[in-house]
């Protein structure tokens, strides 16, 4: 009892010592700790891959995938950006390993900036990305209700949820995933932890199940070489028109456009890793460990869905059948079909949902954790409400509302699309690309100056790492504003550039209500250059301003 009393007590002293470190450093930043840091690297790690929640994702968009190009999107599509995500992950771990801080990607842009463009550069990417957690949420759980809704259509595959039941049982999965956050969080690192299990068994039962069972299979060069784009309606080829006469048009043989539009399906599975920078603050070594698990994640992530997706494709029934189920939610069908049984379907359609609720609660936990940052710095409308956190709960409630409200209003928008759920998906890859993005561009604009100190860091190789991530992010906002399908008709439109310029449009306004005036960014000066290394540098070398409280930058 005595040894276990005494190794008990030098992991408390350790961990102690690791949190007044990070709140020190913290500090340094311009904030104040005010959340308990409770979570390890596994649960950051947990977060992240819940937040991709692999198999869900690629399960709920791969009606996408099916239209633009099949197997080859679907398989080729998924290591291609597998591998440019990866990159952005590198990226985004370098600059965070400088700046552990909840603010994130906007608190990034802001200190790599000049001090002309900080406070804008810090505005438009925390706008960016707070949209983006939004969206990313909304999509989340959006595609769970509809995914719950589709268990019904195994048995009944003529039957259709109606646009109110859709809405309603998205309103009631929003509502489980607002009530284990705000009443469950001492669990979140428990959760975050059984997730990594729970997807990792979930796709062995689905693998070994799907092609023991199956009773017919497609082959090899189906699997790997299969490219069929005619249910899009789009064009095989990239068109130009011919410098030369002017009136003909040229085909590019080697981009096809159904591709990279059905490159949807892998671009939104892939960008929960960037928000797990919202939790750099309930971390006992963020600048060590949120860095890992934002690579570790989108490395795991990627792996999974290549044993993932090779089965499904082997045991792919006829295309035609899965674009006609009425649910719009193929992947159960696709389950039916390989096991015989609609009960032996719905079973491995379970473990599905099973993932979706991981996802969703871990989405949301991100997003009020990057509403709690933004407002926190006096950005949105009520930032006295909702950059606060709630002492007994130890959690910010009010941010946790506020992402809870908007993302049940956003889905009013199915009443008036039945392609909701694409624009939700397209908005939300859109959104937080280019919030991804915009640190990255800074970075890359400053000569890679303010990450040359990270622990993380690319070395030569940085500023084509960054390029690669740039141009893909250019071609990623073009590409997912397209719809999925064309002719397009008012409900089968992407809204995507719709609801991102709407968002654009808040923000601006809000920006000359009240911006313009008050906001003046984080509580830094953009020159300073952190070196969070272990050598000491005081604050006027490193540009900290601590002369504004916490309370100065609640401006609400």
């Amino acid at each position: 009892m005595g040894d276990t009393a005494r190794r008990s007590s030098k992991t408390d002293r350790r961990g102690s010592i690791g949190n007044n470190a990070a709140d020190a450093d913290l500090a340094k930043l311009g904030y104040t700790a005010e959340l308990p840091r409770s979570l390890s690297m596994l649960s950051v790690l947990g977060l992240s891959f819940a937040i991709m929640a692999v198999p869900y994702g690629l399960s709920t968009t791969m009606l996408i995938s099916l239209t633009n190009g099949q197997s080859v999107t679907i398989i080729w599509g998924w290591v291609l950006v597998s591998l440019i995500s990866l990159s952005i992950a590198a990226s985004l771990a370098e600059i965070c390993a400088v700046y552990p801080t909840a603010g994130g990607v906007y608190y990034w842009s802001a200190m790599m900036a000049t001090k002309d463009y900080a406070k804008l550069a810090s505005w438009v990417t925390g706008w960016m990305n707070l949209v983006g957690n939004w969206t990313v949420t909304l999509s989340i759980n959006f595609g769970g209700a509809q995914l719950i809704l589709s268990a019904i259509s195994i048995w009944n595959e003529e039957w259709a949820p109606t646009a109110w039941q859709t809405v309603l049982c998205f309103w009631c999965v929003m509502l489980i995933c607002f009530l284990i956050n705000a009443f469950g969080s001492r669990y979140l690192d428990l959760i975050n932890k059984v997730c990594i299990y729970w997807t990792a068994a979930s796709v062995l039962i689905i693998m070994v199940t799907i092609l023991t069972m199956s009773k017919t299979k497609r082959s090899g060069e189906f699997v790997f070489a299969h490219f069929d784009s005619s249910a899009s309606g789009w064009p095989a080829g990239w068109y130009v028109r011919n410098p030369m006469t002017f009136h003909t048009y040229s085909p590019f043989f080697f981009l096809f456009r159904s591709f990279f539009v059905g490159l949807l399906q892998a671009a939104y599975t892939l960008t929960g890793y960037g928000l797990v920078a919202s939790m750099c603050e309930e971390v006992q070594n963020p600048a060590r460990e949120v860095p890992k698990a934002m690579v570790m994640s989108v490395a795991a992530a990627g792996v999974t869905g290549v044993i993932y997706l090779i089965p499904i494709l082997f045991v792919l029934p006829d295309v035609s059948y899965l674009l006609a189920a009425s649910s719009g939610q193929p992947i159960g069908l696709i389950f039916k079909q390989a096991t015989g049984s609609a009960a032996g379907g719905f079973g491995l359609l379970f473990l599905l949902l099973g993932i979706m609720f991981f996802a969703g609660t871990g989405a949301l936990t991100a997003s009020s954790r990057c509403t709690y940052a933004f407002a926190r710095d006096g950005a949105i409308p009520g930032s006295r409400w909702f950059g606060t956190t709630n002492k007994r709960l130890g959690i910010p409630l009010w941010g946790l509302v506020l992402s809870t409200v908007v993302d049940c209003l956003l889905g009013l928008i199915y009443f008036g699309s039945t392609a909701a759920f694409g624009s939700f998906t397209g908005v939300a890859t859109i959104c937080l690309s280019l919030a991804y993005g915009l640190p990255i561009l800074v970075s890359v604009l400053r000569g890679r100056r303010m990450v040359k100190h990270s622990t993380y860091s690319l070395g030569r190789f940085g500023f084509v790492i960054n390029g690669i991530c740039l141009a893909w992010i250019v071609l990623a906002i073009v590409i997912f504003c397209m719809p999925v399908a064309i002719p397009v008709t008012a409900t089968s439109m992407n809204y995507a550039s719709v609801v991102f310029f709407g968002f654009v449009a808040i923000s601006v306004a809000w920006y000359f209500i009240r911006g313009r005036k008050d906001f003046t960014g984080p509580p830094v000066i953009a020159d300073a250059e952190p070196n969070l290394t272990g050598v000491a540098i005081s604050d006027d070398e490193m540009g900290l301003d601590h002369s504004r409280s916490p309370e100065d930058r609640k401006l609400g």
